[in-house]
């Protein structure tokens, strides 16, 4: 029943991880036409004209959207639009600390369902936003829920999968869906608001975001949590960030993401001006990705349980991977020798990930007390530094020096960071010292906690 139940708070972890990020990445294809049908504009949003005289609004099923300031001037709107994608980084970035503290006092199980309701406030606020500052205000709050959602989540899942190999599968599945969610979601997103209407594919992720709450109430309801009683208190995050093993691994996290997070807002205007890219073919530049992301996760998983000592080599070559990929990206020519690199950098964040996150709880095990929201909140915050930058400055970094050298200054960081895991190479030979892995299996339960975790790790 204990091994039934781990499996169904995976899950629940999983979906809370889709969901973030498709509600993330939904807003992609839509937020242009979005914003253009704000202001009264044309485009590919405009319906009959409404009573007032003004047209706004989508075009066929859609709702009409009255405008609500005036029109942009120069590159205006694209600011606007580098601001709102940010919002969310910048709030979680700034969040985390406090929520990786919290969650460590309190647990995991509270923290995920507060996290996934403050979601599903956000999403259903994106459904019915008729003004920029309402999106700015839910895609804020999607920050402050994914503080506490995504870093809950993983944390959960290390501290219910305490043992390898079954912790690194674990995780591997949760940055599957993670995944899943970020290159699935602009499709989804532009079909349904192509055909269904604006407000659909909020409505259907909000509901999801719905069920999923109800089901972790069913699994594991907060207050009905006994073994917090006795809970050892985590180690303090600032601790945590000045320990030279887990800053490597950060600045790891944060370094591999990068690329990811800089093409992104910039990939699309290049392929149209360097290539004449149609419209379906920057949609789909991404998806290819999804199948080497998966691989590179399998890959790593499996190599882990065979090779474990050998988790920073793993890393080190996903982030050489993303280095020669960044690199090659400016010298491709058309839509399919695009979709090459671009492979190979999701590959290669695959492997960065899929090694280094249950190394972060390793040597939180080892190291520290056996608690684990603060250091993946420390794994967040390296998302959240790449994710924050990336609207904001690569636009900028285009502009003033150019596609092509964006993407070596990305490789090259990539390259040369590579060598430094060097440094986590004598990991995984290190003993548990005064860990609360160590006083379960030692020293014998004292305590209600120790007594649940005792019978969890029999079980």
């Amino acid at each position: 029943e204990a091994r039934r139940q781990r499996r169904l708070l995976l899950g629940v972890v999983c979906v809370a991880l889709l969901l973030d990020n498709m509600l993330y990445m939904v807003i992609v294809p839509i937020i242009p036409d979005y914003i253009a049908a704000m202001r009264g504009e044309g485009g590919a949003a405009r319906p009959a004209a409404p009573a007032g005289g003004n047209e706004s609004g989508g075009g066929g099923n859609r709702s009409i959207i009255p405008a609500r300031y005036p029109p942009a001037t120069g590159g205006n709107e694209d600011v606007q639009i580098g601001v709102l994608f940010a919002s969310k980084a910048i709030l979680q970035l700034l969040v985390n600390p406090l929520s990786g503290t919290l969650i460590d006092r309190v647990g995991y199980e509270a923290p995920l369902l507060a996290g996934l309701a403050v979601m599903f406030l956000c999403t259903a606020t994106f459904a019915f936003a008729e003004s920029y500052a309402t999106l700015f205000v839910a895609r804020s709050l999607q920050g402050l829920g994914s503080a506490f959602a995504d870093t809950a989540g993983i944390a959960l899942i290390a501290d219910r999968y305490a043992e390898e190999p079954a912790r690194s599968r674990a995780l591997g599945i949760a940055l599957a869906c993670i995944s899943f969610g970020s290159l699935a979601a602009p499709p989804f997103g532009g079909v349904l608001y192509e055909f269904a209407g604006r407000r659909v594919p909020f409505l259907v992720l909000a509901c999801v975001c719905l069920l999923d709450g109800l089901l972790l109430l069913a699994l594991a309801p907060p207050w009905a949590t006994g073994a917090r009683a006795n809970m050892p208190v985590g180690t303090p995050i600032h601790r945590l960030m000045i320990d030279p093993y887990i800053a490597v691994v950060a600045g790891a996290l944060a370094t591999c993401n990068i690329p990811l997070a800089f093409l992104e807002p910039t990939i699309a205007n290049w392929m149209k001006e360097s290539m004449g890219a149609s419209e379906w073919e920057v949609g789909l530049t991404w998806l290819p990705a999804f199948f080497p992301h998966v691989l590179g996760v399998y890959v790593t998983v499996r190599l882990a349980a065979a090779y474990p000592h050998l988790q920073w080599f793993y890393g080190a070559l996903g982030m050489a991977i993303i280095g020669a990929s960044s690199c090659l990206v400016p010298a491709c020519r058309n839509f399919g020798q695009v979709i090459i690199p671009l492979c190979g950098i999701c590959f290669g964040i695959a492997l960065v990930d899929t090694a280094l996150l249950p190394t972060l709880a390793f040597l939180v095990d080892v190291r520290h007390v056996s608690v684990y929201g603060s250091v993946y909140a420390i794994a967040d915050i390296s998302y959240c530094v790449a994710y924050a930058l990336g609207p904001i400055v690569a636009g900028q970094i285009v502009h003033t020096m150019g596609f092509a050298q964006l993407n070596l200054g990305m490789g090259l960081a990539n390259v040369l960071y590579a060598p430094v895991l060097l440094f986590l190479k004598n990991v995984c030979q290190m003993k548990p010292s005064h860990s609360e892995r160590n006083i379960l299996l030692e020293e014998g339960p004292k305590g209600l906690y120790d007594t649940i975790k005792m019978e969890e790790r029999k079980g």
